[in-house]
């Protein structure tokens, strides 16, 4: 929990001491839930930049809090919320629900992706941080023009339940968008996704049990890294260099023996990586000889800035064994919830089972207006005005870079998707730098994120496809000035390792 959030707008009264008055705010938010049990709070010197006071006034706020039970001090770890006012102030019908509660295999960025959708929120902070479409371009409009045109035409049967694997009419015109790509299936080898994050989750929930092998690469999408490790896997990774380390691949095949290999082969999350035609052939005979599946996540293909990308593995699978995934939510809008899937008949027939479990079925009327929104030739329009404008705020970031941090930032500016990936030359860590880019109202995503284990912490991800180029320029200005003033802080170098705010 960004505490920040929790204390927007407060001003202490200077006629009363400044930590009574801080721990009487922390308190009320531990009381109310606002903070829960083992939660850490931020350190001294932070919550003392938080409300503009010394660090001493922060020192004695949480002893205080400590005194009366409210926090654990731990040295050399942090403060974090007391369980004992929970404990000593439950009554004896309420329900323990800790205890009820099954183990959940929770890493230092479960969540992160929850807290960068309310961060981005707030009207100060240029975030460049959660990948999304900018919502100034969202086709609400034609949208709503198909709602007006075409709703007295509408069976008010599609109102009620309709088939698990989603709306027929969509289904087909999926499986005709997918056939111009090169990608050959029948509508039972198709099913409509709550998002694509849903198809993750469900395709391993279907073919994953604790323990067994599931390959990545990385870095990666920091959602496929939670929904693993939640079931179980045990994660191989296939180091982060120029060409695909197809020769490490098929030593994990023959050692391992794994069950599936997660990927983004085209302006892979988050550096914007691309697998070469020749490195998918390969890709897909090994994976053939081994009989691995294959889950190709797709969100990005779409948004290309120089040439078309190879053509998708899912067009190269000659032995069924190519799940592919793509989503709604980064060409058009994330609010729709709609992604797909194309696959093997008998997976898609195992997802039906594990969604009816979910949700019955996706949203009936957004499949309905999406149907509508391809069928009238508006999706293709839309790509291409997008990828016009997508190129122009990649190219800015990039001289926005280039300019000012030069010599501080490694990075290559990406062929296409929403995300530049940065490495820091400093010897500043990028949580650090994320903590003073906060101050200075500007966000991205760390680099621990999108790793499985721990490693160096030097990288980081900005995303340019949220923000017009005015906004990127004085969001890149702002990252400037924060590495300029830790390359001046004494504290910057320190080994102490800090809890990402954001």
């Amino acid at each position: 929990m960004d505490i920040s959030k929790l204390i927007a707008n407060t001003n202490l009264d200077i006629t009363s001491s400044y930590y009574l008055q801080i721990a009487t705010l922390i308190k009320a938010k531990i009381v109310d839930g606002s903070l829960t049990v083992g939660e850490k709070l931020p350190a001294e010197r932070e919550l003392a930049s938080l409300f503009k006071v010394s660090r001493t006034t922060a020192i004695n706020a949480y002893r205080h809090l400590e005194k009366d039970g409210y926090v654990n001090i731990k040295n050399g770890s942090g403060t974090y919320v007391s369980d004992r006012y929970t404990l000593e102030n439950r009554t004896n019908h309420e329900i323990p629900w800790p205890q009820l509660l099954k183990p959940y295999i929770q890493s230092s960025m479960t969540s992160l992706m929850s807290e960068l959708m309310v961060s981005n929120v707030l009207a100060d902070k240029i975030s460049l941080d959660a990948g999304m479409p900018d919502p100034n371009y969202y086709p609400i409009d034609i949208f709503s023009k198909l709602h007006k045109d075409y709703l007295k035409a509408l069976d008010p049967r599609d109102f009620g339940h309709i088939p698990i694997h989603g709306y027929e009419p969509l289904r087909h015109t999926i499986t005709q968008l997918l056939g111009s790509e090169g990608i050959k299936c029948h509508s039972d080898e198709v099913i409509i996704l709550s998002g694509s994050q849903q198809g993750l989750y469900l395709t391993a929930r279907a073919l994953i049990e604790p323990g067994d092998y599931v390959i990545i690469q990385t870095p990666t999408y920091l959602g496929a890294i939670q929904v693993f490790q939640a079931l179980g896997a045990r994660i191989l990774c296939l180091p982060q260099r120029e060409d695909f380390p197809l020769e490490i691949l098929e030593d994990y095949l023959a050692r391992y023996r794994p069950k599936l290999l997660y990927c983004i082969p085209t302006f892979r999350n988050p550096n914007g990586a691309v697998i070469t035609t020749g490195e998918r052939k390969r890709l897909i005979q090994l994976a053939a000889r081994y009989r691995l599946a294959i889950l190709e996540d797709d969100p990005y293909s779409n948004f290309y800035y120089e040439d078309v990308p190879p053509t998708s593995l899912k067009s190269l699978d000659n032995y069924g064994g190519v799940i592919y995934l793509s989503t709604f939510s980064k060409t058009l809008m994330p609010g729709l919830r709609l992604g797909y899937m194309a696959a093997h008949p008998s997976l898609i027939n195992r997802i039906i089972l594990e969604k009816q479990y979910i949700d019955l079925h996706s949203n009936n009327i957004s499949q309905w207006l999406l149907d509508l929104f391809i069928k009238n030739g508006y999706l293709e329009k839309h790509l291409i005005k997008m990828r016009g404008i997508y190129r122009n705020r990649r190219n800015v970031m990039a001289d926005a870079l280039n300019s000012g941090l030069k010599s501080k930032l490694s990075f290559h500016a990406p062929q296409g998707g929403f995300y530049i990936w940065c490495r820091i030359n400093e010897n500043i860590s990028s949580k650090k730098l994320l903590q003073e880019a906060l101050k200075m109202g500007v966000s991205f995503v760390p680099g621990e994120a999108f790793y499985a284990t721990t490693g160096e912490d030097k990288e980081f991800r900005l995303c340019f496809s949220q923000h017009d180029e005015k906004v990127i320029l004085e969001g890149i200005s702002r990252l400037e000035k924060a590495i300029g003033k830790l390359k001046k802080d004494p504290f910057s170098t320190s080994k102490k390792e800090i809890r990402p705010i954001i």
